[in-house]
């Protein structure tokens, strides 16, 4: 696990993050906070970091997702020797999937 130690300006913007209440917050804070390129870059890493953990090869998912293989690349890395944000986050969309898909059955 790498250390990393967020400065007060990284904190606060956590803080900010952690006070959204919904989706539709979460768009408006993104979209003023960040430019909309910024914002697919950041949804780009998601995918690819996503794809890797699905066990593709970093060649595929650069083809797949457009996305340059010197990003897979970087990101592959974080997921594997990073602090584990990925990882929890590709863990609880599983889960979160897995109940809606529970759900969704039940509903039929």
């Amino acid at each position: 696990m790498t250390l990393y130690n967020p400065t007060t300006k990284i904190k606060t913007l956590i803080e900010a993050l952690m006070a959204l209440k919904d989706q539709k917050e979460y768009i408006a804070f993104l979209r003023d906070l960040l430019t909309e390129p910024e914002i697919e870059e950041l949804a780009g890493r998601l995918a690819v970091a996503r794809a890797l953990s699905e066990g593709k090869s970093q060649r595929v998912v650069a083809k797949e997702t457009g996305i340059s293989i010197a990003t897979v690349t970087r990101v592959n890395q974080w997921l594997k020797r990073g602090m584990g944000g990925y990882n929890i986050v590709i863990k609880r969309l599983q889960n979160k999937n897995s109940q809606k898909n529970v759900t969704d059955k039940h509903r039929s």
